[in-house]
């Protein structure tokens, strides 16, 4: 007789985020998302102690679906983040890091959970407003009679994942393939709405980045014996296709526990392959020129259909299967060439993240200004509303002028502090106090220094130094003032080289790191089954 084990109570903790063990579990996850952020972030190496190959890598839906997380806290946070990146594609280490940022930031407060939650909402409904208003200085419309502005934006996601390995030449090649790729989708003649075609990555690993290419429609691997016998192919009018799922070997399916009752003398096997040339008889009949089966053709069938001239081609996967059934939309093949397997895997999600970004812009027609300027001059925008409009915030929510003061101070720094992720050779990183735009600085700057000799553009690449700016320490403390608002056109127009964001995925990713923070900072039990 087996013994049954006593069942152990639920563990039920009292303020988590008081724990020294999750506050310091909570900054490890911060810094391992904080040094991956950005063109120059650190590679991670990500392996199971189970064995099993080794992810090299720096991109948040690589990362998180990686990392080994128990606490219920830190799993809240890591799951919240994961739901965004499969939505969005983009902007996960942004919407990770502000959350650790915000959390951290608040609990130096020593505000009240309540109080702070509800000016964080207040905060975040002034970033939404002011993103979304015509007067946002950080928002560029996009034009699309020119493709500039959609190609800075491939480029600016091309450039922030190191782990692909290209250089200069392969980042731009690739760039232009992914936005021609994305236009090949998109219909020519469209009445009601817009409905947009697929993009196929091919992989032709261990090749060239520069041998990549794009092809209209869809590419199916066949052997060259093959492709010999049916080349040429002339033919004037419609290519017919027929396109099978089920299997078409000719083996009989599993019965279950049923029985198959059989007439004597009968053969199976010749039933069903009879059954298979009469199919045959009539693609042919039909005039049918390529046959594609998702499984295994018979050899008998095959060798029927060739003698006729019919392309037989089986088994094309199920990946293929989709854009097959529409291949009447618009479909086209994005053959991805790269060094190595890491590299490759690395490449295949960074081109299907631009072109989901860029499916996103078709929808909502802007961008936002990268390189951590959007998130600096948000931050001078919030602090200088709130420093002179505090009245639109208090009247509602009974807080004090000093715990409005506190909270914009941490959700600010919050937003500075991922701008400031982005350096990582321990240079100095500043904000000018006209446009509110991040800027860089080498970590050899001298302890006196003329910043316009020293600095080159600032993070977006839309300003440059030459300009009649001041400069101050994004970290110091200084008097709020009002950033430039209606970005003007010429600046937008005659920048060709600028770093994007995606609007869309930024703005949620804004949204879900302030709730999720916010969801955090509100927790008072933690209850764990330990059964």
């Amino acid at each position: 007789m087996s013994r049954l084990e006593a069942k152990k109570p639920s563990l039920c903790k009292s303020e988590p985020l008081t724990s020294e063990r999750v506050r310091a579990t909570l900054c490890v996850l911060k810094g391992i998302l904080t040094s991956s952020y950005g063109p120059s972030g650190r590679l991670k190496q990500v392996h199971s102690g189970f064995g099993g190959c080794v992810c090299t890598t720096s991109q948040s839906s690589a990362l998180l679906s990686n990392l080994p997380v128990t606490h219920p806290i830190l799993k809240i946070l890591t799951t919240s983040m994961q739901n965004h990146v499969s939505c969005f594609r983009d902007c996960g280490l942004f919407t990770a890091i502000l959350c650790c940022n915000l959390i951290e930031n608040v609990q130096r407060t020593g505000l009240t959970p309540t109080t702070v939650t509800k000016l964080n909402q207040h905060l975040l409904s002034l970033c939404t407003s002011y993103l979304k208003s015509e007067s946002c200085g950080c928002r560029i419309l996009v034009d699309f009679s020119s493709p500039q502005t959609l190609l800075c934006l491939v480029r600016s996601i091309v450039t922030s994942k190191p782990a692909c390995m290209l250089t200069r030449e392969e980042r731009d090649h690739l760039s232009a393939l992914i936005l021609r790729a994305f236009l090949l989708t998109i219909p020519e003649n469209t009445k009601d709405r817009l409905i947009l075609g697929n993009s196929i990555i091919v992989p032709l690993k261990g090749q060239r980045v520069l041998d990549s290419s794009v092809l209209p429609g869809i590419l199916i691997e066949m052997s060259e014996i093959q492709l010999m016998k049916i080349l040429p192919i002339k033919k004037s009018e419609a290519f017919k296709v027929a396109l099978f799922c089920a299997s078409l070997s000719g083996d009989l399916s599993d019965t279950g526990e049923g029985t198959m009752v059989v007439t004597y003398g009968v053969s199976l096997e010749n039933a069903v392959l009879e059954q298979l040339l009469s199919l045959g008889r009539q693609l042919v009949s039909d005039h049918v020129d390529l046959v594609v089966c998702q499984k295994v053709i018979h050899p008998s069938l095959k060798q029927f259909l060739s003698m006729h001239r019919v392309i037989a081609i089986d088994r094309v996967g199920v990946a293929l299967m989709e854009p097959l059934s529409k291949v009447t939309a618009t479909i086209c093949s994005l053959l991805l060439c790269n060094r190595n397997d890491t590299a490759w895997d690395e490449l295949k999600l960074t081109c299907q993240t631009a072109l989901h970004v860029l499916q996103l812009t078709i929808k909502e027609p802007c961008v936002l200004l990268g390189g951590g300027c959007t998130e600096t001059h948000l931050a001078a925008y919030i602090r200088h509303k709130t420093c002179n409009e505090p009245e639109s915030i208090l009247k509602d929510d009974g807080c004090t002028q000093t715990e409005l003061q506190l909270s914009t101070e941490a959700f600010c720094s919050a937003l500075e502090s991922v701008a400031g992720s982005l350096e990582h050779d321990g240079g100095e990183v500043l904000t000018d106090m006209k446009y509110g735009h991040f800027w860089s600085a080498h970590a050899e700057a001298p302890s006196i220094v003329n910043w316009p000799d020293l600095l080159s553009r600032c993070g977006c690449g839309l300003y440059n130094s030459q300009e009649e700016l001041h400069w101050s320490f994004l970290k110091s403390t200084r008097h709020p003032f009002v950033p430039q608002t209606y970005l003007p056109h010429e600046a937008t127009g005659s920048a060709d080289n600028l770093t994007l964001d995606c609007f869309t995925a930024k703005l949620s990713g804004l949204q879900v790191a302030v709730e999720t923070a916010n969801l955090i900072l509100d927790l008072s039990y933690v209850i764990e089954d330990k059964n």
